[in-house]
């Protein structure tokens, strides 16, 4: 897991700049400015926590913890429960998907909290 981590959070990135282009040029006239919106947030949480995922697992790189692999765990799950509930929303209009996302968002914290207690904590 852990030599995954950076090229995960790339891969990530490299979706986020799709979802976004596909947003502005894509959906521009099948979905609501509303869904748009909604699409663009999921790009971009999904970048913030993609580029969250590379600074994990380059710290992990400097020093090896289960810290940091519990936070880049906490930190996908929560770009899959987060950003992909928000895009499976606007293309499918299931409304009820909506229920899943706050789940993402709480994932997000306990990733930021752990690797920053991780850092309060660690010895150096």
């Amino acid at each position: 897991m852990t030599n995954l981590i950076i090229p995960l959070g790339a891969f990530n990135a490299f979706i986020a700049v799709a979802a976004g282009a596909f947003a502005a040029h894509g959906l521009k006239d099948i979905l609501s400015p509303e869904y748009i919106n909604t699409f663009k947030t999921a790009a971009d949480y999904q970048m913030m926590h993609g580029i969250g995922l590379i600074l994990i697992g380059i710290l992990n790189k400097q020093e090896k913890n289960r810290c940091n692999i519990t936070a880049a765990a906490f930190m996908f799950a929560g770009i899959i429960l987060f950003s992909g509930s928000l895009y499976l929303l606007t293309l499918s209009g299931i409304k009820w998907l909506g229920i899943i996302t706050p789940f993402g968002g709480l994932c997000f914290l306990i990733a930021w909290l752990t690797l920053g207690f991780n850092y309060l904590l660690s010895k150096k």
